[in-house]
């Protein structure tokens, strides 16, 4: 029988609802029990695929090609589930395909309206593919009382009388703070956020509340008094020093067993958290610190390089290291300033990561150039990689007009627009004036992997791999010869030969660059091999082994 919680906001956003699903979840699956997660997001945008980082921040991609929410990545990381498109629905791709629908003349004529037919078609996407998993967490995005959210709040409204309390529950994620002039926490905030929820027909049974210290048992008698719960079910969600460290902290206030209280189900006993104990002291405790640059273009706004940070520190668990991430706008090298160059100087490892547009492209390439004279572990990921290909072109091969045909037309087209690929048993194709949404080379893809290459080695040996890609241009093969004569080898390779994914520099103490995004893959609890080598080679440099 499978369970449905639902996870809603109020108050604020960015409370950590994803953290708090992805929490649960992984509270759930340390006492045996399967889950799965999800997330709706109320925006209109068909997927976050087109949006800036800057507006939502990173765009997680799954193994079956969708642009989704990072909070899926959270997901991924805490519970070690792969997510697919399945898992993240928004307001556009519900309205498009109800609409799809009405075009076709699958209503028979009738009137098409959000109740019941929007609220049908959320209904539809919760309980989908959801056989054989014992809880299914769905977080709704957004935050109550927001317009947007309507129609995904009456959904599960309906979805939870229909299946009925004994498998269904609803957690709510609020704000108490704390007013320096009054000395106190303050429970109104969480009050009439409730209040919002009840005026659409939702009663929460259990309520987070984020909060920067200890809430007083009388404050949280109050909550519950005035929230209509029980005083065990105010939950506090504190700050924390580790995103890993707060399956722990939900734990010791008792979420999961509340949650499990709430369906009837056994609690007696203790969860197995040692790999987030083991994961927690690790992070707390290192034996030693690198410093990584991360040279980028929105180094403005973390959360468009989610995945990569954690993925980074994933690396540094591995090792136990601490990994000082130092983040760097490369425009800052486009002038040719030496001064600006000097900010590499004393750092254990330079990354370059994915990105569009020929914005900073320049300082890119000289961060590159940089490591590649160095000798300084190097990681070009996606764009990084392509900035690594027109660098070594440029440099060392003598094109002065390498380039990639993302930025226009060039004479050396050593990057260029992809328009056709393989994707199992078909052939995919597009054209540089079609629709941007969901057009790259996007989802999991095989490389295989040379023999006596370093990256054979990082991956323990194997021979052939699978990574997620998002991306619409590729290296150009034909400039291969020229490239390996100069000592940049292509090491990674799709199956039919065409398509370059990796490239290392042999005598090079850590030099890689990779096509697909690994930082998508990576977890705490098994950090992705090119994490872990990257690391490795950064606490070498550091003189740290």
């Amino acid at each position: 029988m499978t369970r449905f919680v639902f996870v809603t906001g109020g108050v604020v956003s960015s409370l950590g609802k994803g953290i708090a699903a992805a929490s649960l979840g992984a509270l759930l699956q340390a006492r045996g029990y399967k889950v799965r997660l999800r997330k709706l997001d109320p925006y209109l945008n068909v997927d976050p695929g087109t949006m800036s980082p800057y507006q939502h921040g990173e765009v997680f991609v799954t193994d079956d090609g969708a642009e989704a929410d990072l909070d899926l990545g959270h997901y991924e990381r805490f519970t070690g589930v792969h997510a697919s498109r399945a898992d993240n629905w928004t307001t556009g791709r519900i309205y498009s395909d109800v609409i799809a629908k009405e075009r076709r003349g699958d209503y028979l004529g009738g009137t098409v309206q959000v109740i019941p037919h929007i609220t049908d078609k959320i209904k539809d996407v919760i309980q989908a593919e959801t056989d054989g998993y014992d809880f299914v967490l769905v977080e709704v995005g957004g935050t109550v009382g927001d317009i947007e959210s309507l129609p995904f709040l009456e959904a599960i409204r309906q979805l939870a009388n229909e299946v009925g309390p004994t498998r269904s529950l609803f957690v709510h994620l609020t704000l108490v703070p704390y007013i320096p002039s009054a000395g106190e926490l303050k429970t109104k905030p969480t009050q009439h956020s409730v209040k919002e929820l009840l005026g659409v027909g939702i009663q929460p049974q259990i309520l987070l509340c984020r909060c920067d210290r200890p809430i007083p048992e009388n404050e949280r008698r109050k909550i519950a008094l005035f929230c209509n719960v029980r005083p065990e079910s105010v939950i506090p969600a504190y700050d924390a020093d580790s995103i890993y460290s707060v399956p722990i902290s939900y734990h010791a206030e008792g979420l999961d067993r509340e949650v499990l209280r709430h369906f009837n189900l056994s609690f007696y006993g203790e969860p197995d958290l040692r790999r987030w104990e083991k994961i927690v002291q690790s992070i707390r405790a290192p034996e030693g610190e690198v410093t990584i640059a991360v040279v980028g273009k929105y180094t403005n706004l973390l959360d468009s390089y989610k995945s990569l940070a954690e993925a980074l520190t994933h690396g540094g668990i591995a090792h136990n290291v601490k990994v000082r991430l130092d983040w760097v706008d490369s425009q800052i090298f486009e002038a040719g300033d030496e001064e600006a160059v000097k900010r590499l100087e004393g750092v254990h490892g330079i990354l370059v990561p994915g990105g569009f547009g020929e914005r900073g492209t320049g300082g890119k390439i000289e961060a590159v150039r940089f490591a590649r004279e160095r000798k300084i572990p190097f990681f070009g990921i996606c764009f990084g990689m392509q900035m690594a290909v027109i660098e070594a072109a440029r440099n060392l091969v003598g094109l002065k007009g390498a380039s990639s045909t993302e930025f226009g037309t060039c004479a050396e087209p050593v990057v260029g627009l992809l328009t056709e690929w393989t994707k199992g048993n078909r052939v995919e194709t597009r054209s540089a004036g079609g629709d941007l949404g969901g057009t790259m080379r996007l989802g999991s893809y095989t490389a295989h992997l040379a023999e006596g290459s370093l990256v054979r080695e990082v991956y323990d040996g194997a021979a052939e791999i699978q990574e997620r890609h998002r991306h619409r241009f590729e290296v150009n093969v034909a400039y291969r010869e020229k490239l390996e004569g100069v000592g940049l080898k292509f090491c990674g390779m799709s199956p039919d030969g065409s398509l370059p994914e990796i490239v290392e520099v042999p005598d090079h103490p850590w030099f890689i660059g990779v096509q697909f995004h690994p930082e998508l893959k990576s977890k705490p609890f098994a950090p992705h091999p090119l994490f872990r080598g990257f690391i490795g080679a950064a606490v070498k440099q550091a003189r740290l082994v």
